[in-house]
Protein backbone atom coordinates (compact mmCIF):
# COMPACT_ATOMS: atom_id res chain seq x y z
CA UNK A 1 0.00 0.00 0.00
CA UNK A 2 1.93 3.33 -1.04
CA UNK A 3 1.12 6.53 1.03
CA UNK A 4 1.54 10.19 -0.44
CA UNK A 5 1.42 13.68 1.77
CA UNK A 6 0.79 10.49 4.59
CA UNK A 7 -2.21 9.53 3.56
CA UNK A 8 -2.68 5.55 1.92
CA UNK A 9 -3.81 6.19 -1.70
CA UNK A 10 -7.66 4.50 -0.99
CA UNK A 11 -8.07 7.35 1.57
CA UNK A 12 -7.02 9.85 -1.25
CA UNK A 13 -9.29 8.25 -3.64
CA UNK A 14 -12.06 9.66 -0.38
CA UNK A 15 -10.13 12.77 -0.29
CA UNK A 16 -10.64 14.15 -3.79
CA UNK A 17 -14.42 14.08 -3.78
CA UNK A 18 -13.93 16.07 -0.73
CA UNK A 19 -11.76 18.47 -2.58
CA UNK A 20 -14.66 18.08 -6.13
CA UNK A 21 -17.43 19.36 -3.08
CA UNK A 22 -15.99 21.49 -1.45
CA UNK A 23 -17.13 25.28 -3.35
CA UNK A 24 -20.58 23.41 -3.45
CA UNK A 25 -20.12 22.60 0.17
CA UNK A 26 -18.81 26.37 1.70
CA UNK A 27 -21.84 27.77 -0.19
CA UNK A 28 -24.74 25.46 1.63
CA UNK A 29 -24.01 25.22 5.27
CA UNK A 30 -25.69 22.52 6.84
CA UNK A 31 -28.36 24.19 9.72
CA UNK A 32 -28.56 23.83 13.33
CA UNK A 33 -30.36 21.28 14.54
CA UNK A 34 -33.85 22.26 16.43
CA UNK A 35 -33.99 20.84 20.05
CA UNK A 36 -36.03 17.96 19.27
CA UNK A 37 -33.63 16.57 16.54
CA UNK A 38 -30.59 16.78 19.22
CA UNK A 39 -32.37 15.14 21.14
CA UNK A 40 -33.45 12.05 18.77
CA UNK A 41 -29.80 11.61 17.75
CA UNK A 42 -28.31 11.89 21.40
CA UNK A 43 -30.56 9.02 22.69
CA UNK A 44 -29.52 6.59 19.16
CA UNK A 45 -25.99 7.55 18.97
CA UNK A 46 -23.87 8.83 22.17
CA UNK A 47 -22.48 6.18 24.73
CA UNK A 48 -24.78 8.72 27.57
CA UNK A 49 -27.84 7.12 26.20
CA UNK A 50 -26.46 3.31 24.93
CA UNK A 51 -27.31 0.57 26.26
CA UNK A 52 -24.48 -1.52 28.68
CA UNK A 53 -22.76 1.82 29.28
CA UNK A 54 -24.25 2.62 33.02
CA UNK A 55 -25.68 0.82 35.98
CA UNK A 56 -26.89 1.29 39.23
CA UNK A 57 -24.58 2.20 41.94
CA UNK A 58 -24.62 -0.12 44.58
CA UNK A 59 -23.09 1.08 48.02
CA UNK A 60 -22.64 4.49 49.36
CA UNK A 61 -24.81 8.04 49.81
CA UNK A 62 -25.50 8.12 45.66
CA UNK A 63 -26.94 4.29 46.33
CA UNK A 64 -29.63 3.47 43.30
CA UNK A 65 -28.40 5.93 40.85
CA UNK A 66 -26.89 5.83 37.74
CA UNK A 67 -22.92 6.05 36.72
CA UNK A 68 -21.07 5.27 34.33
CA UNK A 69 -19.82 1.28 33.84
CA UNK A 70 -16.02 2.58 34.68
CA UNK A 71 -16.66 4.76 37.50
CA UNK A 72 -19.49 2.72 39.23
CA UNK A 73 -16.09 -0.05 39.78
CA UNK A 74 -13.98 2.26 41.07
CA UNK A 75 -16.66 3.00 43.53
CA UNK A 76 -17.43 -0.07 44.61
CA UNK A 77 -13.88 -1.17 44.82
CA UNK A 78 -11.94 -1.94 48.30
CA UNK A 79 -10.34 1.37 49.38
CA UNK A 80 -6.47 1.03 48.81
CA UNK A 81 -4.94 2.54 51.87
CA UNK A 82 -5.18 -0.09 54.65
CA UNK A 83 -5.59 1.84 57.65
CA UNK A 84 -3.59 -0.64 59.74
CA UNK A 85 -0.25 0.62 57.17
CA UNK A 86 -0.82 4.71 58.36
CA UNK A 87 0.59 6.17 61.87
CA UNK A 88 -1.82 9.30 61.84
CA UNK A 89 0.47 10.13 65.33
CA UNK A 90 3.34 10.84 62.67
CA UNK A 91 2.94 14.34 61.16
CA UNK A 92 4.83 14.74 58.30
CA UNK A 93 3.60 17.92 57.18
CA UNK A 94 1.07 20.30 59.05
CA UNK A 95 -0.49 22.59 57.22
CA UNK A 96 -3.80 25.34 57.00
CA UNK A 97 -4.56 24.29 53.18
CA UNK A 98 -3.56 21.44 51.51
CA UNK A 99 -4.26 21.60 48.12
CA UNK A 100 -4.58 18.27 46.28
CA UNK A 101 -3.44 18.46 42.94
CA UNK A 102 -1.02 20.58 40.83
CA UNK A 103 -2.73 21.26 37.78
CA UNK A 104 -4.63 24.50 36.56
CA UNK A 105 -7.26 24.30 39.55
CA UNK A 106 -4.70 23.51 42.07
CA UNK A 107 -2.69 26.33 41.56
CA UNK A 108 -5.05 29.10 40.92
CA UNK A 109 -5.91 27.99 44.70
CA UNK A 110 -3.14 27.98 46.35
CA UNK A 111 -2.31 31.60 44.55
CA UNK A 112 -6.17 33.07 45.95
CA UNK A 113 -5.33 30.96 49.29
CA UNK A 114 -2.24 32.91 49.99
CA UNK A 115 -3.81 36.56 48.75
CA UNK A 116 -6.53 35.70 51.29
CA UNK A 117 -4.44 35.76 54.47
CA UNK A 118 -2.65 31.92 54.61
CA UNK A 119 0.84 32.60 54.72
CA UNK A 120 3.42 30.37 52.18
CA UNK A 121 4.72 27.82 54.66
CA UNK A 122 1.04 27.22 55.61
CA UNK A 123 -0.13 26.01 51.80
CA UNK A 124 1.06 22.79 50.42
CA UNK A 125 0.53 21.42 46.84
CA UNK A 126 0.74 17.96 46.58
CA UNK A 127 0.60 16.45 42.86
CA UNK A 128 0.48 13.06 41.45
CA UNK A 129 3.34 13.58 38.76
CA UNK A 130 4.79 17.19 37.94
CA UNK A 131 3.54 20.65 39.27
CA UNK A 132 1.86 21.16 35.72
CA UNK A 133 1.15 17.67 34.93
CA UNK A 134 -2.28 17.76 34.20
CA UNK A 135 -5.24 18.66 31.60
CA UNK A 136 -4.97 21.99 32.20
CA UNK A 137 -1.91 22.35 30.22
CA UNK A 138 -3.14 20.35 27.49
CA UNK A 139 -6.27 22.71 26.34
CA UNK A 140 -6.54 24.57 23.35
CA UNK A 141 -9.27 26.23 21.71
CA UNK A 142 -9.24 29.16 24.38
CA UNK A 143 -11.22 30.42 27.42
CA UNK A 144 -14.79 31.95 27.35
CA UNK A 145 -15.67 35.45 28.82
CA UNK A 146 -18.48 37.67 28.10
CA UNK A 147 -16.29 40.91 27.58
CA UNK A 148 -17.76 42.89 24.82
CA UNK A 149 -20.13 45.30 24.36
CA UNK A 150 -22.44 43.42 22.26
CA UNK A 151 -22.34 40.57 24.69
CA UNK A 152 -22.94 40.07 28.58
CA UNK A 153 -22.94 37.22 31.66
CA UNK A 154 -26.15 37.00 30.91
CA UNK A 155 -26.16 35.28 27.50
CA UNK A 156 -22.94 33.58 28.84
CA UNK A 157 -25.01 31.66 31.35
CA UNK A 158 -27.89 30.90 29.39
CA UNK A 159 -25.23 29.33 26.86
CA UNK A 160 -23.85 27.28 29.90
CA UNK A 161 -27.54 25.94 31.41
CA UNK A 162 -28.80 25.09 27.45
CA UNK A 163 -25.07 23.37 26.70
CA UNK A 164 -25.65 21.20 30.12
CA UNK A 165 -29.39 20.47 29.44
CA UNK A 166 -30.59 22.70 31.64
CA UNK A 167 -29.34 20.39 34.78
CA UNK A 168 -26.34 22.34 35.91
CA UNK A 169 -26.76 23.69 39.42
CA UNK A 170 -27.81 27.12 38.60
CA UNK A 171 -25.71 29.03 41.30
CA UNK A 172 -22.74 27.68 39.70
CA UNK A 173 -22.94 28.32 36.31
CA UNK A 174 -23.81 31.93 37.64
CA UNK A 175 -20.66 32.18 38.74
CA UNK A 176 -18.84 30.86 36.08
CA UNK A 177 -20.21 33.46 33.72
CA UNK A 178 -20.15 36.46 35.70
CA UNK A 179 -16.63 35.50 37.13
CA UNK A 180 -15.08 35.26 33.71
CA UNK A 181 -14.64 38.54 32.64
CA UNK A 182 -12.63 39.69 36.04
CA UNK A 183 -10.48 36.19 35.27
CA UNK A 184 -9.02 37.63 31.79
CA UNK A 185 -8.29 40.53 33.43
CA UNK A 186 -6.35 39.06 36.28
CA UNK A 187 -4.56 36.96 33.41
CA UNK A 188 -3.66 40.05 31.54
CA UNK A 189 -2.11 40.75 34.62
CA UNK A 190 -0.32 37.86 34.79
CA UNK A 191 1.45 38.12 31.37
CA UNK A 192 -1.10 36.07 29.82
CA UNK A 193 -0.37 36.38 26.04
CA UNK A 194 -4.05 36.31 24.58
CA UNK A 195 -4.43 36.85 20.72
CA UNK A 196 -5.23 40.15 19.33
CA UNK A 197 -5.48 42.26 16.50
CA UNK A 198 -3.28 45.00 15.66
CA UNK A 199 -5.64 47.67 17.25
CA UNK A 200 -5.07 45.51 20.30
CA UNK A 201 -8.68 44.11 20.93
CA UNK A 202 -9.13 40.72 21.65
CA UNK A 203 -9.23 37.86 18.75
CA UNK A 204 -12.46 35.84 19.61
CA UNK A 205 -14.11 32.98 18.08
CA UNK A 206 -17.27 31.19 18.20
CA UNK A 207 -17.38 27.48 19.82
CA UNK A 208 -20.17 25.22 19.19
CA UNK A 209 -23.34 26.04 21.03
CA UNK A 210 -22.66 29.71 21.94
CA UNK A 211 -24.66 32.41 20.62
CA UNK A 212 -21.83 35.17 20.83
CA UNK A 213 -18.14 35.13 19.62
CA UNK A 214 -16.60 35.12 23.27
CA UNK A 215 -13.49 32.12 22.73
CA UNK A 216 -10.20 34.24 23.88
CA UNK A 217 -7.30 32.13 22.56
CA UNK A 218 -3.07 31.71 22.50
CA UNK A 219 -3.30 30.54 18.80
CA UNK A 220 -3.82 26.60 20.02
CA UNK A 221 -1.75 26.89 23.30
CA UNK A 222 -4.21 28.59 25.75
CA UNK A 223 -3.78 25.71 28.27
CA UNK A 224 -0.34 25.86 27.71
CA UNK A 225 -0.08 29.53 28.43
CA UNK A 226 -1.89 29.80 31.09
CA UNK A 227 -0.77 27.32 32.95
CA UNK A 228 2.75 28.81 32.13
CA UNK A 229 1.78 32.28 33.77
CA UNK A 230 -0.08 30.41 37.00
CA UNK A 231 2.63 28.01 37.61
CA UNK A 232 5.45 30.69 37.25
CA UNK A 233 3.45 32.58 40.13
CA UNK A 234 3.28 29.74 41.86
CA UNK A 235 6.76 29.26 41.82
CA UNK A 236 7.90 32.62 42.46
CA UNK A 237 6.21 32.37 45.30
CA UNK A 238 7.61 30.04 46.26
CA UNK A 239 4.54 27.48 47.27
CA UNK A 240 5.58 24.36 48.64
CA UNK A 241 4.56 21.60 46.62
CA UNK A 242 5.31 17.43 46.80
CA UNK A 243 5.91 15.92 43.28
CA UNK A 244 5.36 12.34 42.37
CA UNK A 245 3.11 11.78 44.97
CA UNK A 246 0.02 10.94 45.07
CA UNK A 247 -3.11 11.03 47.45
CA UNK A 248 -4.12 7.86 48.42
CA UNK A 249 -7.29 8.74 50.46
CA UNK A 250 -8.37 11.71 52.35
CA UNK A 251 -7.90 12.21 56.38
CA UNK A 252 -10.82 12.78 59.03
CA UNK A 253 -10.86 13.53 62.60
CA UNK A 254 -13.41 12.30 65.14
CA UNK A 255 -16.03 15.58 64.45
CA UNK A 256 -16.39 14.09 61.16
CA UNK A 257 -14.60 16.73 59.39
CA UNK A 258 -11.72 16.15 56.69
CA UNK A 259 -8.42 16.75 58.23
CA UNK A 260 -5.77 16.60 55.49
CA UNK A 261 -4.57 13.08 53.84
CA UNK A 262 -2.37 9.85 53.30
CA UNK A 263 0.15 10.56 49.92
CA UNK A 264 2.43 7.59 48.92
CA UNK A 265 6.13 8.66 47.51
CA UNK A 266 6.20 6.64 44.19
CA UNK A 267 10.03 6.32 44.44
CA UNK A 268 10.36 5.62 48.19
CA UNK A 269 7.28 3.85 48.94
CA UNK A 270 7.00 5.86 51.98
CA UNK A 271 3.14 7.00 53.11
CA UNK A 272 3.28 10.59 54.25
CA UNK A 273 0.70 11.81 56.81
CA UNK A 274 -0.37 15.63 56.18
CA UNK A 275 -2.67 17.30 58.67
CA UNK A 276 -4.77 20.30 57.37
CA UNK A 277 -7.42 22.59 58.07
CA UNK A 278 -8.83 22.62 55.13
CA UNK A 279 -8.61 20.49 52.12
CA UNK A 280 -8.91 21.47 48.30
CA UNK A 281 -9.49 18.57 45.73
CA UNK A 282 -8.65 19.60 42.60
CA UNK A 283 -7.65 16.33 41.11
CA UNK A 284 -9.18 16.94 37.72
CA UNK A 285 -11.15 13.94 35.59
CA UNK A 286 -10.59 10.28 34.61
CA UNK A 287 -10.14 9.98 30.76
CA UNK A 288 -7.71 7.33 31.26
CA UNK A 289 -10.86 4.93 32.96
CA UNK A 290 -11.23 4.93 28.88
CA UNK A 291 -15.09 4.61 29.37
CA UNK A 292 -17.12 3.22 27.05
CA UNK A 293 -13.97 2.25 25.69
CA UNK A 294 -13.01 5.08 24.05
CA UNK A 295 -9.55 6.51 23.13
CA UNK A 296 -8.97 9.62 25.53
CA UNK A 297 -7.00 13.43 25.52
CA UNK A 298 -6.72 12.81 29.14
CA UNK A 299 -2.75 13.39 30.67
CA UNK A 300 -1.60 10.00 32.52
CA UNK A 301 -2.55 10.68 36.01
CA UNK A 302 -6.40 11.31 35.04
CA UNK A 303 -8.05 8.27 36.97
CA UNK A 304 -10.81 9.68 38.91
CA UNK A 305 -8.79 9.55 41.74
CA UNK A 306 -10.52 12.39 43.68
CA UNK A 307 -14.27 11.25 43.36
CA UNK A 308 -13.27 8.14 44.88
CA UNK A 309 -11.43 9.77 47.85
CA UNK A 310 -14.21 12.41 48.33
CA UNK A 311 -17.01 9.53 48.08
CA UNK A 312 -14.78 7.18 50.56
CA UNK A 313 -15.46 10.13 53.31
CA UNK A 314 -18.95 10.60 52.37
CA UNK A 315 -19.34 13.70 49.82
CA UNK A 316 -21.96 13.61 47.19
CA UNK A 317 -21.65 13.24 43.49
CA UNK A 318 -23.50 14.21 40.72
CA UNK A 319 -23.53 14.15 36.70
CA UNK A 320 -21.43 10.55 36.68
CA UNK A 321 -23.93 9.43 34.37
CA UNK A 322 -22.49 11.30 31.27
CA UNK A 323 -19.24 11.83 30.04
CA UNK A 324 -17.84 14.46 27.76
CA UNK A 325 -16.95 12.96 24.08
CA UNK A 326 -15.53 15.27 22.04
CA UNK A 327 -16.44 15.11 18.29
CA UNK A 328 -12.66 15.25 17.18
CA UNK A 329 -10.26 13.24 18.59
CA UNK A 330 -7.49 11.87 16.00
CA UNK A 331 -8.25 8.86 14.37
CA UNK A 332 -5.50 8.66 11.82
CA UNK A 333 -2.20 7.99 11.48
CA UNK A 334 -2.10 5.24 14.54
CA UNK A 335 0.43 7.02 16.93
CA UNK A 336 -1.74 9.93 17.82
CA UNK A 337 -4.73 8.35 17.84
CA UNK A 338 -7.21 10.14 20.76
CA UNK A 339 -5.41 13.14 20.30
CA UNK A 340 -7.30 15.98 20.44
CA UNK A 341 -7.92 18.60 17.19
CA UNK A 342 -9.19 21.52 18.71
CA UNK A 343 -12.99 22.85 18.10
CA UNK A 344 -11.23 25.86 17.21
CA UNK A 345 -10.63 24.46 14.00
CA UNK A 346 -14.58 24.11 13.31
CA UNK A 347 -14.52 27.57 14.80
CA UNK A 348 -12.58 28.91 11.78
CA UNK A 349 -14.74 27.13 9.43
CA UNK A 350 -13.36 24.10 8.83
CA UNK A 351 -16.49 21.15 8.34
CA UNK A 352 -16.76 17.02 8.83
CA UNK A 353 -17.29 15.27 5.97
CA UNK A 354 -18.09 11.99 5.28
CA UNK A 355 -16.26 9.40 2.90
CA UNK A 356 -18.25 10.71 0.13
CA UNK A 357 -17.16 14.17 0.57
CA UNK A 358 -20.48 15.22 1.99
CA UNK A 359 -21.76 17.63 4.80
CA UNK A 360 -23.86 15.72 7.97
CA UNK A 361 -23.87 18.27 10.68
CA UNK A 362 -23.87 21.72 11.37
CA UNK A 363 -20.17 22.35 12.79
CA UNK A 364 -21.00 23.98 16.03
CA UNK A 365 -23.74 22.15 17.54
CA UNK A 366 -22.78 21.51 20.81
CA UNK A 367 -20.38 19.08 21.23
CA UNK A 368 -22.31 16.00 22.67
CA UNK A 369 -24.76 16.31 19.51
CA UNK A 370 -21.45 16.87 17.31
CA UNK A 371 -20.31 13.48 18.52
CA UNK A 372 -23.50 11.73 18.14
CA UNK A 373 -23.62 12.73 14.61
CA UNK A 374 -19.72 11.75 13.84
CA UNK A 375 -20.79 8.21 15.25
CA UNK A 376 -23.83 7.98 13.30
CA UNK A 377 -21.99 8.48 10.42
CA UNK A 378 -19.44 5.71 11.17
CA UNK A 379 -22.12 3.50 11.85
CA UNK A 380 -23.90 3.58 9.36
CA UNK A 381 -21.43 2.90 6.68
CA UNK A 382 -20.31 6.77 5.77
CA UNK A 383 -17.09 6.88 7.38
CA UNK A 384 -13.60 5.81 6.66
CA UNK A 385 -11.88 3.47 7.94
CA UNK A 386 -8.19 3.20 8.97
CA UNK A 387 -5.53 0.72 8.14
CA UNK A 388 -5.68 -0.65 11.81
CA UNK A 389 -9.79 -0.75 12.34
CA UNK A 390 -10.16 2.87 13.43
CA UNK A 391 -13.33 4.62 11.94
CA UNK A 392 -12.97 8.24 10.94
CA UNK A 393 -14.58 11.48 8.96
CA UNK A 394 -12.70 13.97 7.35
CA UNK A 395 -12.61 17.50 9.19
CA UNK A 396 -11.65 19.95 5.78
CA UNK A 397 -9.11 22.07 7.02
CA UNK A 398 -8.02 23.84 3.75
CA UNK A 399 -11.42 25.27 4.33
CA UNK A 400 -9.94 27.59 6.82
CA UNK A 401 -7.97 29.31 4.15
CA UNK A 402 -10.24 29.99 1.59
CA UNK A 403 -12.07 31.64 4.34
CA UNK A 404 -9.69 33.61 5.96
CA UNK A 405 -6.84 33.63 3.50
CA UNK A 406 -3.45 31.57 3.36
CA UNK A 407 -1.07 31.17 6.50
CA UNK A 408 -4.05 31.91 8.57
CA UNK A 409 -3.63 28.05 10.00
CA UNK A 410 0.13 28.65 10.47
CA UNK A 411 -0.87 31.56 13.14
CA UNK A 412 -3.61 30.37 14.41
CA UNK A 413 -3.40 26.79 14.68
CA UNK A 414 0.60 26.22 15.02
CA UNK A 415 0.22 22.77 17.72
CA UNK A 416 -2.16 21.78 15.39
CA UNK A 417 0.17 22.25 12.07
CA UNK A 418 3.07 20.91 14.13
CA UNK A 419 1.63 17.51 15.55
CA UNK A 420 0.39 16.35 11.65
CA UNK A 421 3.78 17.47 9.69
CA UNK A 422 5.51 14.79 11.82
CA UNK A 423 3.54 12.05 9.77
CA UNK A 424 3.67 13.90 6.64
CA UNK A 425 0.39 15.59 6.24
CA UNK A 426 -0.52 19.16 5.53
CA UNK A 427 -3.47 20.20 6.52
CA UNK A 428 -3.23 23.10 4.76
CA UNK A 429 -3.63 21.23 1.73
CA UNK A 430 -5.52 18.12 2.95
CA UNK A 431 -8.43 17.25 5.68
CA UNK A 432 -7.46 15.29 8.79
CA UNK A 433 -9.59 12.03 9.74
CA UNK A 434 -11.34 12.45 13.13
CA UNK A 435 -13.58 10.42 15.21
CA UNK A 436 -15.00 11.50 18.92
CA UNK A 437 -12.83 10.49 22.06
CA UNK A 438 -13.16 10.95 25.79
CA UNK A 439 -12.11 14.42 26.76
CA UNK A 440 -14.09 15.30 30.24
CA UNK A 441 -15.66 14.49 33.38
CA UNK A 442 -19.44 16.14 33.01
CA UNK A 443 -19.62 15.55 37.25
CA UNK A 444 -17.92 15.33 39.90
CA UNK A 445 -18.14 15.89 43.71
CA UNK A 446 -20.78 18.09 44.30
CA UNK A 447 -20.27 21.38 45.37
CA UNK A 448 -21.71 24.60 46.28
CA UNK A 449 -20.86 28.79 44.58
CA UNK A 450 -18.40 28.76 47.74
CA UNK A 451 -16.38 25.27 46.29
CA UNK A 452 -18.04 23.30 49.95
CA UNK A 453 -18.67 19.85 49.47
CA UNK A 454 -21.43 17.99 51.86
CA UNK A 455 -18.46 17.55 54.57
CA UNK A 456 -17.07 20.31 56.05
CA UNK A 457 -13.58 21.04 55.76
CA UNK A 458 -13.71 19.40 51.83
CA UNK A 459 -13.80 21.73 48.97
CA UNK A 460 -13.22 20.71 45.31
CA UNK A 461 -12.78 22.97 42.27
CA UNK A 462 -11.88 22.21 38.43
CA UNK A 463 -12.81 18.75 36.67
CA UNK A 464 -13.15 16.94 39.68
CA UNK A 465 -16.47 18.71 40.72
CA UNK A 466 -20.06 18.20 40.15
CA UNK A 467 -22.64 20.68 39.10
CA UNK A 468 -21.16 23.53 36.79
CA UNK A 469 -21.49 22.03 33.52
CA UNK A 470 -24.39 19.83 34.29
CA UNK A 471 -24.63 16.57 31.00
CA UNK A 472 -22.87 18.52 28.94
CA UNK A 473 -19.83 21.03 28.78
CA UNK A 474 -19.70 24.00 26.09
CA UNK A 475 -15.97 24.75 24.78
CA UNK A 476 -13.84 27.29 26.83
CA UNK A 477 -15.47 26.90 29.49
CA UNK A 478 -12.87 24.28 31.03
CA UNK A 479 -10.22 26.55 31.31
CA UNK A 480 -12.62 29.00 32.50
CA UNK A 481 -14.08 26.30 35.49
CA UNK A 482 -10.46 25.69 37.24
CA UNK A 483 -9.68 29.66 37.01
CA UNK A 484 -13.11 30.73 38.53
CA UNK A 485 -14.20 27.77 40.92
CA UNK A 486 -9.86 27.30 41.75
CA UNK A 487 -10.32 30.90 42.85
CA UNK A 488 -13.39 30.94 44.77
CA UNK A 489 -11.68 27.69 46.47
CA UNK A 490 -8.88 29.33 47.76
CA UNK A 491 -10.87 32.21 49.21
CA UNK A 492 -13.25 30.13 50.90
CA UNK A 493 -11.12 27.90 52.37
CA UNK A 494 -8.67 30.45 53.62
CA UNK A 495 -11.84 31.78 55.39
CA UNK A 496 -12.40 28.37 57.00
CA UNK A 497 -9.14 28.19 58.06
CA UNK A 498 -9.58 31.16 60.42
CA UNK A 499 -12.10 29.13 62.77
CA UNK A 500 -11.60 25.23 61.86
CA UNK A 501 -10.20 23.27 64.50
CA UNK A 502 -9.22 19.67 63.96
CA UNK A 503 -9.81 16.85 66.50
CA UNK A 504 -8.01 13.44 66.40
CA UNK A 505 -6.83 11.99 63.40
CA UNK A 506 -8.77 8.87 62.12
CA UNK A 507 -9.23 6.67 59.48
CA UNK A 508 -12.27 4.25 60.50
CA UNK A 509 -14.11 5.85 57.52
CA UNK A 510 -11.95 3.62 55.33
CA UNK A 511 -12.92 0.32 57.52
CA UNK A 512 -16.83 1.57 57.05
CA UNK A 513 -16.61 1.74 53.96
CA UNK A 514 -15.13 -1.26 53.00
CA UNK A 515 -17.70 -3.11 55.48
CA UNK A 516 -20.53 -0.91 53.07
CA UNK A 517 -19.49 -3.38 50.48
CA UNK A 518 -19.52 -6.68 52.21
CA UNK A 519 -22.98 -5.62 52.98
CA UNK A 520 -23.80 -4.84 49.69
CA UNK A 521 -22.15 -8.36 48.72
CA UNK A 522 -19.70 -6.77 46.34
CA UNK A 523 -16.69 -9.23 45.61
CA UNK A 524 -14.88 -7.16 43.54
CA UNK A 525 -10.83 -7.91 43.53
CA UNK A 526 -10.51 -4.39 42.48
CA UNK A 527 -9.23 -1.53 44.62
CA UNK A 528 -9.06 2.57 44.34
CA UNK A 529 -8.21 4.83 43.89
CA UNK A 530 -6.21 3.20 40.99
CA UNK A 531 -3.65 5.75 40.88
CA UNK A 532 -2.02 5.23 37.63
CA UNK A 533 -3.49 3.64 34.33
CA UNK A 534 -2.90 0.52 33.54
CA UNK A 535 -1.91 -0.15 29.58
CA UNK A 536 -0.65 -3.94 29.31
CA UNK A 537 -2.59 -6.54 27.37
CA UNK A 538 -5.41 -5.64 25.47
CA UNK A 539 -5.49 -1.91 26.51
CA UNK A 540 -2.24 -1.17 24.51
CA UNK A 541 -3.36 -0.68 21.42
CA UNK A 542 -5.98 1.39 20.54
CA UNK A 543 -7.33 -0.68 17.35
CA UNK A 544 -8.78 -3.30 20.71
CA UNK A 545 -10.75 -0.64 21.25
CA UNK A 546 -14.73 -1.26 20.54
CA UNK A 547 -16.93 1.94 20.14
CA UNK A 548 -19.41 0.34 18.70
Amino acid sequence: MSEIEGYPDYMLESIKKVEKNRDYNMKHPVKPMGMKDREKILAKYHPDYMKGTRRELKVGINKGEIFYNGIADLLEARTILDPKDVDLTKIDYDVDVLIVGGGGAGSVAALFANESGIAINKILIVTKLRHGDANSMMAQGGIQAADRPEDNPALHYLDIYGGGHFTNKPELARALALDAPGIISWHEKLGVMYDRYEDGEFQELSGGGTCRNRMHSCKDYSGMEIMRVIRDKARNLEIPTLEFAPIAELIMDDKGQVAGAVAFNLETYEYYVIRSKATILATGGSGRLHLSNYPTTNHYGATGDGIVMAYHAGANLCDLDTIQIHPTGDAFPEPIVGILSTEKIRGLGAIPLNKNGDPFVFPLEPRDVESASLIRECKDGRGIVTPTGMFGVWLDTPMIEIIHGKGTIETKLAGEVRKFKRFGIDITEHPILVYPTLHYQNGGVEINEKCETRIPGLFAAGEVSGGVHGKNRLMGNSLLDFNVFGRRAGIFAAKYVKKAKIGKLTLKHLDKYNKLLEKAAIKSEKTAPILLPEYRGEMAISRSLDIF
